[in-house]
């Protein structure tokens, strides 16, 4: 039996859901309902929909959203991340199962909400942490599992975001911390929820220093930058600016974005050096586990290529990770969001190596599916739509497992500002909850 879909924000990711439940996955759902503040954005959908072959779906604005679920069996949440938690509540307070997209939400207010309607229903919520099943990062976790270092004591973990991926947070609703939690918890929810999941251990204490010096106009002024415009359409000198993104250049950014702004005035293609960044681009965070293991992390977001370096440290050895997902920026790829895309980069490798003590080093090989987030995607749509089945890495996420990564990230921020660090209180849910369990 097929299931009935709604679909709430109606952006960019939106599309991977729609085009999985028109596609592959035509056979497990329908979306029959549509929800967003933008008509535009419903229309464009809709026409990819009905270009299928399928009925339209019905189109309801936010403030519907009750309406919305007496129509459907289940919700897919990509909205933006501050209203996922008055989305995810909903739904589960009317016994609709939730998908929804990383983060969980934004703040520990919201983890509490979310883990009290979970706690008080009867259906399921799954969060989309894709990177738990690129395949080097579940080799990741079966080496760990499998005890190849022997016990986990101590994670560092870098990131970083080249000029392409890391300045669009900076264009985009993201630069707002109120609507983002910043990259902390926005971007950085994914990189916590692979340590958590690689340690199968809970976050206890959290302490950060962040730093907004990159991006922005007081950096901009600060290093000589004469008068910018406030967005990249009409401006002049476009082509020549790295800097500057001509959505009018992708016909999908155009549809969903420059053809949608009228009836909201939202603008997707913002100055990244100009006013109402409240973000921040560079950020150190150390967490400790109850199990004591350590872990250091940061976070880069205006590096010349992308990519992440993961080394653990353990008891009878060492692990390490290092994959490069796009060697360089090429000047005109914010011009022309087709250039430069990570699934096609030039130069993109990976190595992952063992090196247990008194041996040398093992280089383990890591068969890749491809596409996008490493072949993760199509693996996470699989679970979502089919089922998981009996997955020993236990890849698939539930609510508890989105709090502990959401959790870290707002204490991180909170940290940054007081300049102290932050206890973490555990969330604790039934066991046939755990996201982590069988």
């Amino acid at each position: 039996m097929t299931r009935r879909y709604a679909v709430v924000g109606l952006g960019h990711r939106a599309q991977m859901y729609v085009d999985a439940l028109l596609g592959d996955f035509s056979d497990t759902g329908e979306i029959v309902a549509l929800c967003d503040p933008n008509r535009t954005r419903m229309d464009y959908y809709n026409e990819r929909i009905t270009a299928s072959g399928r009925p339209p779906a019905a189109c309801f604005a936010p403030h519907e959203f009750a309406t919305v679920l007496e129509r459907v069996d289940a919700v897919v949440v990509t909205s933006v991340d501050a209203t996922h938690a008055r989305y995810v509540c909903a739904a589960l307070d009317a016994s609709r199962d939730v998908v929804v997209e990383k983060p969980l939400t934004t703040d520990a207010a919201g983890c509490a909400a979310i883990a009290a309607a979970a706690e008080r229903s009867t259906a399921d919520l799954v969060v989309t942490f894709n990177y738990r099943y690129a395949p080097r990062n579940s080799a990741v976790r079966r080496l760990l599992a499998d005890g190849r270092i022997g016990t986990p004591t101590s994670v560092h973990f870098e990131w970083v975001l080249d000029t392409i991926h890391g300045a669009d947070y900076f264009r985009r609703w993201h630069r707002d911390r109120a609507s983002s939690g910043g990259l902390l918890v926005h971007k950085a929810t994914h990189h916590f929820d692979l340590v958590n999941w690689w340690l199968d251990a809970h976050p206890e204490l959290v302490f950060a220093q962040t730093s907004l010096a990159f991006y922005g106009s007081d950096n901009a002024r600060g290093r000589g930058a004469g008068p910018r415009p406030t967005r990249s359409r009409g401006a002049p000198g476009l082509g020549s600016d790295p800097f500057l993104l001509d959505i009018a250049a992708d016909e999908r950014l155009k549809r969903l974005y420059l053809d949608a702004e009228h009836e909201d005035g939202y603008l997707r293609d913002q100055d990244v050096f100009g006013d109402g960044v409240t973000i921040d681009d560079n950020m150190s965070v150390l967490v400790r586990y109850d199990d004591r293991t350590l872990l250091t992390y940061s976070l880069n977001a205006h590096a010349p290529y992308e990519g992440y370096r993961v080394a653990v440290n353990g008891t009878e050895g060492r692990l390490e990770l290092d994959v490069c997902e796009r060697a360089w920026t090429p000047p005109a790829a914010a011009v022309d969001p087709s250039a430069g895309h990570k699934e096609h980069a030039e130069g993109a490798w990976q190595r992952l190596t063992v090196q247990r003590h008194w041996s040398r080093a093992e280089e383990v090989a890591v068969d890749e599916d491809g596409g996008a987030h490493g072949g993760g995607d199509a693996l996470l749509l699989h679970d979502v739509f089919r089922g998981s089945g009996h997955d020993p890495l236990h890849r698939r996420a539930g609510y508890a497992d989105g709090i502990r990564s959401v959790l870290i990230g707002s204490a991180a921020n909170e940290s940054a500002r007081t300049g102290r660090p932050v206890a973490l209180t555990d969330v604790r849910v039934p066991a046939a909850e755990r996201g982590d369990s069988p």
